[in-house]
């Protein structure tokens, strides 16, 4: 039987949002004492990058972009930010885990320690490498005594200072993903008897696989654009420990058109990586 009252092929539900709504909310005027500091905070971030493109010696570039030195420091660049995400997986991921699914006395100290590089100015924390790794640190000098191994201006000291301060990166990942996934999955594993170790292997780490990912890429930015632990801790000596940041500011002091090449070449890299972050790992539904 009729109801007496028919609704229009195409007509939008009584219980469903118009889609018109979110648009109308989203058309709103925005207040001019809002809308006035966004717009100078705005320009104020990207002011300087629209500059160094505008300033750039772009019929030189290539030029400059096939020397030699360049060419070395971006090789050691790729080659220690590589290594330095490397230890920050190996050390990083177990330690994130630790945070996330354990309960221990100091638990919320450790964390503050952990995220400590990420506020700590970083020519601090090479003096602090340097009084722990040096050759009279208090790891150091037993590292050069007992094995004759010696970290600080060498490359080795330049991977170590690239992880020490990019490792909170993947670690903050990698917590924010092990806190978001479900236990429930583990202790599935666990009640079919799997180990921890197995149930983190087989379990764990497919579930939080795209928050180390992003972590992972995020570390590795980080160490590609690390200047002062560096310099600091391992010195700026050409093809050994010289990488692209260094290069860049020993550049901006003889070469100016040298400096902003490299500078381009960094600010690229960085847009490739957090258009990577967006499209892959940090995107919404």
């Amino acid at each position: 039987m009729s109801t007496g009252t028919t609704e229009p092929e195409g007509s939008v539900d009584a219980g469903r949002p118009s889609p018109a709504g979110p648009r109308r909310r989203h058309g709103r005027r925005i207040p001019v004492a809002l809308l006035l500091p966004a717009l100078l905070g705005l320009a104020f971030l990207i002011m300087p990058l629209v500059g160094l493109l505008i300033r750039a010696p772009w019929s030189s570039i290539p030029e400059q972009l096939t020397s030699g030195e360049v060419w070395e420091a971006l090789r050691l660049s790729l080659i220690c930010a590589t290594a330095a995400t490397g230890v920050s997986l190996v050390l990083g991921v177990p330690l994130a885990w630790l945070l996330a699914r354990t309960d221990f006395p100091g638990r919320r100290i450790i964390r503050a320690l952990v995220t400590l590089p990420l506020v700590l100015p970083p020519v601090v924390g090479g003096v602090a490498l340097l009084l722990v790794l040096g050759r009279r640190g208090i790891v150091g000098q037993w590292l050069d005594s007992a094995f004759g191994i010696t970290l600080p201006f060498s490359t080795s000291g330049v991977v170590i200072a690239e992880a020490f301060v990019a490792m909170p990166f993947l670690v903050i990942s990698v917590e924010g993903a092990l806190r978001a996934a479900d236990p429930r999955f583990e202790e599935a594993a666990a009640t079919l008897g799997a180990s921890r170790l197995t149930a983190f292997r087989r379990v764990t780490l497919p579930l939080i696989a795209p928050g180390i990912a992003a972590g992972a890429v995020l570390a590795w930015a980080r160490a590609l654009g690390e200047f002062g632990a560096t310099i600091t801790f391992a010195g700026n000596f050409p093809g050994r420990t010289q990488t692209m940041p260094l290069a860049v500011y020993l550049a901006l002091e003889s070469d100016p058109e040298a400096a902003i090449a490299l500078s381009l070449v960094l600010l690229l890299v960085s847009i490739a990586v957090l258009v990577g972050l967006r499209e892959r790992w940090m995107s919404t539904p």
